[in-house]
């Protein structure tokens, strides 16, 4: 781990230079013991460290949802943005990822939502949960409570060291089906149903009118609607846009989706069986999803940290706090 240097500030400064290069060694130690892949996961990680964990990230994203349940898929959508590029490694939070491309329009509040639950966690049980647990769990939740499946979320991930070089392998509104599913193939996802289970987290989306497709009446119909209001967001799901369920899939079978990449889902050879499916059962859709969500959240990334700040990499946290002489304040470095 690089450290950033300090003017000398007399002997107390220095004092506090020596102890903060030790607590900073220590850290990188302890960076190399918590790195882990998707092989070391487990739903009992944090049973020992953090028992309070679940409970604290439920209760802060249902405090999130009372306030706007538009949260849930701002959750899902930071969720796949993170986990895609190169793993599940909260590099999402970093810049300039956080800025990059599609990134740039992630929800202000569930971004923030994430942040807040970290500061929660390492308050009741210390340094103890990366930031990208912490996404998993709490878009888990996100899902759940607002109507959808409820399971078990392997944990033990860590965080990255910095953001993701490339973000261009994330999929647009207009992307066809044939190479979505090439994408989902090369990160593990090889199932055709991964795919379509979890494009049915648009089921709570919402997108800017810019983004519909115009290639029938149906669709010409929503754009109209919207150059009546421009500032007006669309639900992805047109029947019951706040709740997670297989209503979704219902819309597509009427040829109701609002993206192409949505509703060539029921049009593809590989995809269109299993969209018929999810549409006539939601018990089958709500198992799968939470075998494609776990799968997804299992994709590795690089061995890293556990966070002090979602928005930093320690060594910058350490940084910012030599420059202000706040040696104490990172003493768990």
């Amino acid at each position: 781990m690089k450290m950033a240097t300090s003017t000398t500030r007399g002997t107390v400064v220095l004092i506090g230079a020596v102890l903060l290069a030790v607590s900073a060694s220590a850290a990188a130690a302890s960076s190399m013991l918590l790195a882990t892949d998707d092989s070391g996961l487990s739903v009992n990680f944090h049973a020992a460290s953090c028992p309070q964990l679940e409970r604290i990230v439920r209760s802060a994203v249902q405090a999130a949802r009372n306030v706007n349940v538009q949260v849930t898929a701002g959750l899902l959508r930071i969720f796949f943005h993170d986990c895609l590029p190169e793993g599940c490694d909260a590099s999402i939070l970093l810049e300039p990822e956080l800025s990059t491309g599609p990134n740039q329009s992630l929800q202000k509040n569930a971004v923030d939502l994430i942040e807040a639950i970290r500061a929660q966690v390492h308050a009741a049980c210390g340094p103890t949960v990366s930031c990208a647990d912490i996404i998993a769990l709490a878009t888990r939740d996100a899902v759940a409570l607002a109507g959808g499946p409820n399971f078990a979320m392997p944990q033990g991930r860590t965080d990255s060291l910095e953001g993701a070089d490339d973000v261009s392998m994330l999929p647009g509104p207009d992307s066809d089906v044939g190479s979505l599913l090439t994408l989902f193939n090369s990160r593990a996802l090889s199932d055709p149903a991964d795919l379509v289970a979890l494009s049915g987290g648009h089921t709570v989306g919402k997108a800017s009118c810019g983004f519909i497709r115009n290639n029938d009446a149906f669709s010409q119909s929503l754009i109209k609607q919207c150059k009546a209001s421009p500032s007006k967001k669309q639900s992805l799901d047109t029947i019951t846009p706040d709740v997670f369920d297989n209503k979704y899939f219902v819309a597509l079978k009427a040829r109701h989706g609002v993206f192409v990449s949505d509703q060539g889902l029921a049009d593809h050879p590989r995809t269109s069986a299993i969209v018929t499916t999810f549409a006539a059962n939601q018990t089958a859709f709500f198992a799968q999803f939470a075998r494609s969500f776990v799968k997804m959240g299992s994709i590795p990334g690089p061995a890293g940290e556990i966070r002090r700040n979602c928005f930093r990499p320690n060594r910058r946290v350490i940084s910012l706090d030599m420059d202000a002489g706040s040696f104490g304040a990172v003493a768990d470095e």
